[in-house]
């Protein structure tokens, strides 16, 4: 059974306010501090933001464990700080965000300027494979289906004060890096890492570190790690995310093996599914993975669960991914809870300190 680990970053907030804290300097010392811990939380380009990652698990159960444990805990470092932790993809409220201290953040910041200083928080979900070969050929055939995943993981529908109109945001933000979005089809390790050293060598990216691909391989785990999601308001969701992520890439790893080749989309047709997913969230349609035209989302969500429903089969987590997608097309994700809590409250702040809350359960 492939193993799965996911990585989360976590928006340090006040309180009482909701307003964004740049503490993660002071969290991380004193994490350091905790030997059973010192190693789960790292850094990240912006000061007010946390990130975690689990250790690979081969079951749902020990991850979600994992994940809630991982939460609770930063919770419990912040506290200490004067500040909480909220699984949120932006910051609802207005925010100034500060590049953290390094030689490698500063170079981002005046390279990119604005673009390093706008405050995104994602989902990273890493699927072990047994070789580059086998990695390539899985980011090759998953290339369609990653933006049904975004679609589910929305949870950033305010920027700056103000709703945006989108389902993730985030994901539009994201997009101004000069190497994140979709890739064409690769079709081998060597033509992979080939296009990935002629890019590091234009000297636009710093390192290979710096290719923000959809899908890519890992440079320190023998994974497959995918990137299109939000960091999900609930930690259930983000079980879900790895769950389809790990049948995703099984299913590619059979069709590779049986002679299947990807189904040749374009960037462009893929872009527009991102678009797509990201303006719709679960509410209204989005593009179908196989045909790339629109069907209401939870007709393409079934299709996901269809593509992947053998190998969910096999590995026992079939019948929980259906309840979970069935419940979220009932109830929402998490850039529909947002909204229906600023309409309810009519405040960002207790948006912000809901999220909080719920990040916490």
């Amino acid at each position: 059974m492939r193993t799965v680990g996911v990585e989360e970053e976590l928006l340090l907030v006040d309180p009482e306010t909701g307003e964004p804290r740049a503490l993660s300097a002071a969290v991380l010392a004193r994490a350091a501090q905790d030997e059973a811990d010192g190693d789960v939380f790292e850094k990240e380009l912006h000061t007010e933001m946390l990130e975690f990652a689990t250790h690979p698990q081969s079951g749902m159960a020990d991850l979600g464990a994992e994940i809630v444990r991982c939460r609770k805990e930063a919770a419990r470092l912040a506290e200490g700080l004067g500040c909480t932790v909220a699984a949120l993809a932006t910051s609802p409220l207005p925010v100034s965000p500060s590049i953290g201290v390094g030689r490698r953040y500063q170079w981002m910041a005046e390279q990119y300027g604005i673009t390093s200083r706008d405050l995104v928080l994602g989902c990273h979900v890493h699927v072990s494979v047994e070789s580059d070969a086998e990695g390539v050929a899985v980011v090759d055939r998953i290339r369609p289906w990653l933006s049904v995943l975004s679609a589910i993981s929305a949870n950033s529908p305010f920027w700056q004060g103000g709703d945006t109109l989108y389902s993730s945001y985030r994901s539009r933000v994201w997009q101004r890096w000069p190497s994140a979005g979709p890739t064409e089809v690769f079709g081998s390790a060597e033509c992979y890492h080939r296009r990935v050293a002629d890019m590091v060598a234009t000297g636009v990216l710093l390192d290979e570190a710096m290719v923000y691909f959809d899908a890519r391989l890992s440079q320190r785990y023998p994974t497959v790690e995918i990137r299109v999601a939000d960091v999900c308001l609930d930690a259930s969701t983000a079980v879900l995310i790895a769950t389809l992520a790990r049948g995703l890439v099984e299913t590619a790893a059979r069709e590779w093996r049986a002679g299947q080749e990807p189904l040749p989309h374009s960037v462009s047709l893929l872009r527009l599914a991102a678009w797509r997913a990201a303006r719709s969230g679960l509410t209204e349609e989005l593009l179908h993975p196989a045909t790339m035209r629109r069907l209401p989302a939870q007709t393409v969500v079934r299709a996901l669960l269809d593509h992947v429903g053998e190998a969910l089969a096999e590995t026992g987590d079939l019948e929980c991914a259906q309840d979970a997608c069935a419940e979220l097309l009932r109830n929402g994700n998490g850039a529909r809870v947002q909204r229906e809590l600023m309409e309810r409250t009519g405040s960002l702040r207790e948006v912000v300190r809901e999220c909080a809350r719920r990040t916490q359960a």
